[in-house]
């Protein structure tokens, strides 16, 4: 059924509202970006016909097989503890979320809006429409402050960012991802109304929203971890940040300094060719290329620097097996990559979890989307668990000073969509 409204926005919330009733809920939102790889602006995948739960071990093979059963859409995440079943690596710090390792699903119904057009798929779509269409939003609940705490003191994160930096002077490492987590207890919050106010004051092309159970992803990611779009692989890591100006001349100040910062181009190419390496495992032999390189992309609370990396897929190879040959993605681990993540896990005092992996789609045809889980919050409404991770990249030239301030910045939407004053 293909229908349109008169205000598409309302429409969204409306459907997401209508969706939570749901135990299984993907709402993936591009906010009008314009991406030449993108499908569609926004889909909404609601209700598990079949779903697949797992832990870190065979979680891989188990999705290809899951995959093979179902061959139409679905959605889901990769969290990124799933190194471990990739690599020689362990988790062994806290970890108060309990999200599984991975969890994908086949919708029910499934909403995809282009344009001002929205299709409906489903055996019922005029009920689905008519039930939306009757939702009354509900206005935000008053809810008490979140009382939010850091796993490092602003001293302690600078001490352990000088002690990364003497490994990469040894060799050990060439840049890294260092990730603090900032989490509350007791802490009770309406998802919704929160992912809404979120994706308002930050909306980002990988936005999206995630219910699993009484677990929840509200995400306003930039990122996209990996497409594929018929042969084609696409990868755009993001490394490189700044904070927008006051006023225009100053924000095209930035983003020129930006353009020509020694460290954040470094760290960027380092990356770039990390991601290189990953999709050689992937690629017909010859195809890998850089599409793009240190391109400039301002969203409301930061500029970045984006680039892209392509191949074309070898033949046979399964799109499980392009994801994982991939993951996690290189922008949230570091080079040499292995060495990175054995690395951070002694640095670190939390589990990323659902942090720095992976959530998105697989459509029919077997294209999928996946953006990079940052820029995020986690909730475990059970648990009355709030967490959220925010990270710099660590090089050499890195001013520990200068990317804690960085990690606040990155964390700056989430707070004030928590209602927190906008410094930590």
């Amino acid at each position: 059924m293909i229908t349109n409204t008169n205000d598409l926005q309302k429409f969204k919330q409306q459907a997401l509202q209508w969706a939570c009733v749901f135990d299984a809920v993907c709402y993936l939102d591009s906010n009008n970006f314009n991406d030449p790889y993108s499908k569609f602006d926004t889909l909404i995948a609601v209700g598990a016909k079949h779903e697949l739960i797992a832990k870190s071990g065979n979680a891989f093979e188990a999705l290809a097989q899951f995959r093979d059963e179902n061959q139409g859409w679905m959605t889901g995440f990769f969290s990124y503890d799933l190194k471990n079943e990739l690599e020689q690596l362990t988790s062994s710090n806290t970890d108060q979320l309990e999200f599984p390792g991975l969890y994908f699903f086949v919708p029910e119904y499934l909403i995809i809006i282009k344009a001002d057009e929205i299709e409906i798929l489903a055996d019922d779509s005029a009920y689905v429409l008519e039930q939306i269409e009757q939702q009354s939003l509900s206005s935000p609940q008053p809810y008490p402050a979140v009382n939010l705490q850091s796993r490092f003191s602003k001293e302690e994160y600078l001490n352990a960012a000088e002690k990364i930096k003497q490994h990469i002077s040894r060799g050990d490492i060439y840049v890294t991802n260092f990730c603090q987590e900032f989490f509350a207890k007791h802490a009770e919050i309406d998802p919704l109304a929160t992912f809404f106010k979120l994706n308002t004051i930050s909306p980002n092309p990988f936005g999206g929203f995630f219910k699993w159970k009484g677990n929840y992803i509200l995400s306003a990611s930039p990122e996209r971890f990996l497409a594929k779009r018929g042969n084609k692989l696409i990868s755009q890591p993001i490394k490189g940040t700044a904070k927008r100006g006051k006023t225009q001349q100053e924000d095209e100040a930035i983003k020129q300094q930006l353009r020509t910062h020694t460290k954040e181009l470094q760290e960027n190419v380092m990356i770039v060719d990390l991601v290189r390496n990953d999709l050689t495992k992937s690629a017909k032999p010859g195809t890998v290329r850089t599409e793009e390189l240190f391109g400039i992309y301002s969203f409301n609370q930061l500029h970045q620097m984006i680039s892209t990396v392509v191949c074309e897929l070898q033949d046979g190879l399964s799109v499980i097996d392009a994801i994982r040959h991939s993951f996690p993605m290189g922008s949230m681990t570091g080079a040499p990559k292995i060495s990175a993540m054995r690395l951070m896990e002694q640095y670190e005092r939390s589990k990323r979890g659902v942090y720095s992996g992976a959530m998105g789609y697989f459509s029919p045809d077997n294209d999928f989307d996946f953006n990079v889980v940052i820029r995020t919050l986690l909730y475990n409404s059970a648990k009355n668990y709030l967490s959220f991770h925010t990270g710099s990249a660590i090089t050499y030239h890195a001013n520990a000073e200068q990317e804690y301030e960085e990690c606040l910045l990155k964390a700056k939407a989430i707070l004030e969509a928590l209602g927190q004053p906008a410094a930590y």
